[in-house]
């Protein structure tokens, strides 16, 4: 993969685009306003692994509510606003991290600059963010009334201009859609056509399956075709489901590694163990592994080390007992029951 060439924005210490590594945000449920609530949720999703967290901000009691949680975060902290410039200064005020909010829909010019002045004495970001959905009426009537990749970026660009007037390029890009296909087209068509950094996601994706599904197949496709420089998969699901996701799209395209990958096979009449426990019980095994390793969970002695010889260490059930494997060598046979535990010695011996 061949990544895109684009600017960096800094957000605190994390650079979104040039050459730093792909971030995985994600968007609290909780109104600023109950800061305390806030904050804990910031924590908590910063655990989880969230690199960057959004807030919406509705009202007044909200952007300055933000103010407590940006010095409570350990990440950096976007303020999500819509069309009231008046919520925008004050989260810059709290300290927010970055804006994520459209130029072109916050009114008159001097409210426009009033905002752009503020993040450059701040030095902090804007996430322009275009919504399939959401896109002006004149746009819509040029493509008949529908949204189409050309018109999502036409849309992207005119709030862009609006900055670069300015003299404004501290800026990152989203252009997001439900529909897979439209969101990859706008994306790559965009590329073509600015430099700046992409937010990547599949905007109301829809539940856990499904929005994960076609997070996957639209990030991920992007991705591999070397656009994108930060992402949020968008779930009707807890926000930790968001991140966790994230990293896996990113762990599989071989991007960022947090932990443990497991190769596990379906299971089959050849099977002799409770494959899918088995499998389960390996995941919740290694949760405090940090270490980027391969570990297979085999359903039968006879394919299971050939299939998984790229694996750094794998396990494979028979009847009654199993075989842990390194590399696709055995290393010793044990019983069913200590399976899970005799492949937690043999990696934390590989690891001290």
């Amino acid at each position: 993969m061949k990544r895109r060439k684009c600017r960096e924005v800094k957000l605190r210490q994390t650079v979104i685009g040039g050459s730093a590594p792909i971030s995985v945000q994600t968007m609290s449920t909780v109104n600023p306003a109950d800061y305390v609530k806030g904050s804990a949720d910031a924590g908590r999703l910063a655990a989880y692994g969230a690199e960057i967290i959004r807030f919406a901000v509705p009202d007044m009691r909200a952007a300055k509510g933000l103010s407590h949680i940006v010095k409570d975060s350990p990440v950096p902290i976007v303020a999500d606003i819509h069309f009231d410039y008046r919520l925008a200064l004050e989260s810059v005020s709290s300290g927010v991290d970055a804006l994520r909010i459209n130029p072109g829909n916050i009114g008159s010019d001097d409210r426009v600059g009033a905002v752009v002045d503020a993040v450059k004495k701040r030095n902090i970001p804007i996430r322009i963010g275009i919504n399939a959905g959401s896109l002006p009426s004149d746009i819509l009537a040029t493509y008949n009334g529908h949204p189409t990749a050309e018109g999502m970026v036409e849309g992207a660009l005119r709030h862009i201009r609006i900055c670069e007037h300015l003299d404004y390029k501290n800026l990152v890009i989203s252009l997001k859609a439900s529909d897979v296909p439209l969101m990859i087209e706008a994306y790559s068509l965009l590329a073509e056509k600015v430099d700046y950094p992409f937010h990547l996601g599949v905007t109301e994706a829809g539940l856990l399956r499904d929005g994960t599904v076609k997070s996957a197949i639209g990030i991920g496709s992007l991705l591999y075709a070397g656009i994108g420089d930060t992402i949020r998969v968008s779930l009707t699901d807890d926000p930790a489901e968001e991140v966790k996701t994230g990293r896996s799209i990113l762990s599989a395209l071989g991007l960022r590694h947090f932990g443990p990958t497991i190769i596990s096979c379906p299971t089959c009449g050849r099977t002799q163990v409770e494959l899918i426990h088995l499998a389960k019980e390996v995941e919740t095994a290694l949760a405090d592994i940090d270490a980027p390793l391969k570990v297979a969970v085999m359903g039968c002695v006879v394919n299971g080390p050939g299939e998984a010889r790229e694996a750094d260490f794998g396990i494979a059930g028979g009847a009654g007992s199993g075989i842990i494997f390194s590399h696709g060598e055995i290393l010793r046979t044990v019983s069913e029951k200590d399976l899970v535990t005799g492949l937690l010695e043999e990696i934390n011996k590989s690891l001290s």
